[in-house]
């Protein structure tokens, strides 16, 4: 049975294979990709795409020398200009004006781009910089705008997924080398979540030609984490039980089948939860946000299943030798009660209240550091590790032009009330210019260039009172757009998508936690510790991101994406350990059975927790700013929930409450 089990897993794996390497064909990182279909910005990519040319996209450029421009200098950025109309303009006869600052030590020109560049806007970007490095000695150039902005970070994530994966495999084999001391053991592991990756990544590829939704480079690194730091977990409470039964059992497939029996309710359940949470994602609007729904959901199943199947059967192939030099013996006993584990239960019993009551105070007061997050990170401040081009020009353009740093916005109007918008565009306080541009049957394009810098307060509130002004005359058929507008409709729709999901996860975590243990009291003081320690890392996270790091802010999405892996994935070692003081009560009763359940389930899932919070933690090794305060939020909320929470939190609650933790049930009436 065994083998037949290896045997069809390997067939799995060299069909499903080249599956897995079509992922990245359909992954999408456009601004639209990311946005709400009901969002104004959304609509106005839509209808531009309807206008000649196709979808509008902008280059800056911007010359400087910082000693002051020299004569030679305008005839560069003449010259250069001629050069870029001609192969990339819209409009050779009409180029924009060259404009100097005030300070006289920068020339800046915008250069709007044809359609097809706009579809190739890493190659138009990169041709651009190649075409300008002939510059005079001591003249700099940067290529900026809105197009550059999202070559340079279709660069950044396009390297992600490769760089991502070898950094989470070299730190997962490094953790189970170090936990299990084993010139073999490690490797079975290592191999099947390997195996469960490159499943996951075949099943969302499928998925993305059945069904209509969107994959990011965001889900992407997430899956891979995910099913690294998940598998893996699955992994070590399997093992640890297996162990156990090696001991007991003479065969290691009656041993398997009984670890199995064991643990795989408890790896059920805990792999259920975090499912059900993810789905939730599903009631989101933002698109980056309910795609890592069916994403994330995927890649937990793949893991569940590679590691209930794949895994058990290497194992027992390998027999007990694949734990050499720790090899369990048939018969030894198990040696749980004198770990640390079984004294911290000891202690924790006799400082019950103060076992609890510190350490959610601590965390009430690390959870104050979430007062004034800000929740809004700025288009120029997403890079974490270098600064590109396009970031260094564009922060030029703003001091060297501080009248002029307005970044254009558009406004879709239908031909029949063109006129009357624009007079309303052009009506609206903190508008410096506005004017008509393409149109076609259906829409008709007005550029608008604000006063305000990009994503200022004040050009925010313009943005605003636009679509107030012209709504009043055009209704809903009146949009406004433009890469702030995509900013602002993102930041809205993540703070909705915030209040009506987290509520969801909670609902639906209860309701297994509820069916799981058979009790109301335990799942209402699990999920309770669980959003403490969350609000306490999110505080603690966000003094880390603003003192220490220096971000700019937190990016939108990532108290959200924080909440459902921290909630579910913390749940889950609340499970592992639940589920085992609840077989230890039954006999021993709930005090017992809770320093019984500690002592038995401690070092594994604190080991676990490491494992999980060192594969989030990979993501802060990467180039963008979301996802290394994605990966650092999780990971340090995952060892708060392990070390402190479950360790300390629960069991202290647990035993504090004696048998009412499990009322309504049998154990509660038992006592």
């Amino acid at each position: 049975m065994p083998w037949l089990m290896v045997a069809v897993w390997v067939g799995l794996v060299v069909g499903g294979y080249s599956l897995a390497g079509k992922l990245e064909s359909v992954t999408r990182d456009g601004q639209a990709d990311y946005l709400p279909a009901s969002a104004q910005s959304t609509k106005v990519l839509q209808a531009e795409a309807d206008l000649p040319g196709g979808e509008n996209g902008l280059l800056v450029i911007v010359h400087e020398r910082p000693s002051g421009l020299q004569p030679g200098d305008r005839d560069a950025a003449v010259r250069g200009q001629a050069e870029l109309t001609e192969q990339f303009g819209t409009d050779a006869g009409t180029p924009s004006e060259i404009v100097e600052s005030k300070d006289g030590t920068t020339l800046m020109y915008g250069l709007s781009l044809k359609g097809d560049a706009v579809a190739e806007e890493a190659n138009a970007t990169a041709d651009a910089r190649q075409l300008l490095e002939d510059q005079p000695d001591g003249l700099d150039v940067y290529v900026t705008g809105p197009t550059a902005l999202g070559a340079d970070m279709d660069e950044v994530f396009d390297a992600v997924d490769s760089r991502l994966l070898l950094a989470t495999a070299v730190v997962v084999a490094l953790l189970l080398i170090a936990t299990y001391r084993s010139p073999l053991l490690w490797l079975v592991p290592l191999a099947s979540v390997g195996v469960a990756a490159v499943t996951s990544m075949g099943v969302v590829y499928a998925l993305t030609q059945i069904f209509d939704f969107t994959i990011t480079s965001m889900s992407s690194a997430l899956l891979i984490v995910l099913v690294f730091g998940a598998g893996t977990d699955y992994a070590l409470l399997l093992v640890s039980r297996y162990r156990e039964e090696l001991h007991r059992h003479e065969r290691p497939i009656d041993a398997m089948l009984a670890a199995l029996h064991a643990a795989g309710p408890a790896i059920l359940a805990s792999a259920a939860t975090v499912v059900a949470g993810l789905l939730c994602l599903l009631a989101a609007d933002l698109n980056s946000i309910s795609s890592l729904g069916p994403v994330g959901a995927a890649g937990i199943g793949a893991a569940l299943l590679v590691m209930l199947t794949l895994f058990p059967a290497l194992l027992v192939l390998l027999g007990r030798g694949v734990f050499w030099p720790y090899v369990p013996r048939l018969g030894a006993e198990v040696r749980a009660s004198g770990s640390r584990w079984a004294r911290l239960g000891e202690l924790v019993a006799r400082r019950r209240v103060v076992g609890w009551v510190v350490p959610m105070v601590v965390l009430g007061g690390l959870a104050l550091g979430t007062v004034g997050v800000n929740s809004a990170l700025p288009q120029l401040d997403q890079f974490a590790r270098s600064t590109p081009d396009s970031v260094t020009g564009a922060k030029l353009a703003e001091a060297r032009y501080p009248d002029q740093g307005g970044q254009p916005l558009t406004v879709m109007s239908r031909p029949g009330d063109s006129r009357e918008v624009l007079a309303a565009v052009q009506g609206t306080s903190g508008v410096a210019s506005a004017e008509l541009g393409r149109s076609s049957d259906d829409w008709v394009e007005i550029s608008v260039i604000p006063n305000d810098s990009p994503e200022s307060p004040g050009e925010t509130a313009t943005i605003k009172r636009l679509r107030e002004n012209v709504g009043e005359v055009a209704g809903k058929s009146a949009l406004v757009g433009g890469p702030s507008a995509e900013k602002l409709d993102e930041a809205e729709t993540n703070k909705s998508d915030r209040n009506l999901v987290m509520p969801l996860i909670l609902l639906v975590v209860l309701a297994i936690l509820g069916l799981l243990l058979r009790a109301i009291v335990a799942p209402l003081v699990l999920v309770a510790t669980v959003v403490v320690s969350y609000f306490g890392a999110l505080g603690l996270c966000n003094l880390l991101f603003d003192h220490v790091l220096g971000f700019a802010g937190m990016e939108s999405s990532v108290p959200l994406i924080g909440f459902l892996f921290l909630v579910a994935l913390g749940v889950d070692y609340n499970i592992f350990l639940m589920t085992r003081v609840r077989e230890e009560a039954v006999r021993h009763g709930t005090v017992d059975g809770t320093k019984r359940g500690l002592a038995a389930t401690g070092g594994v899932i604190t080991s676990a927790g490491v494992v999980l919070a060192a594969t989030f933690a990979v993501l802060a090794s990467l180039p963008l700013v979301m996802l290394v305060e994605i990966g650092l939020l999780v990971a340090v909320g995952v060892l708060i929930d392990t070390l402190l929470v479950r360790s300390i939190v629960v069991p202290a609650l647990t035993m504090s409450l004696g048998s009412r933790i499990w009322w309504p049930s049998k154990l509660w009436r038992a006592g």
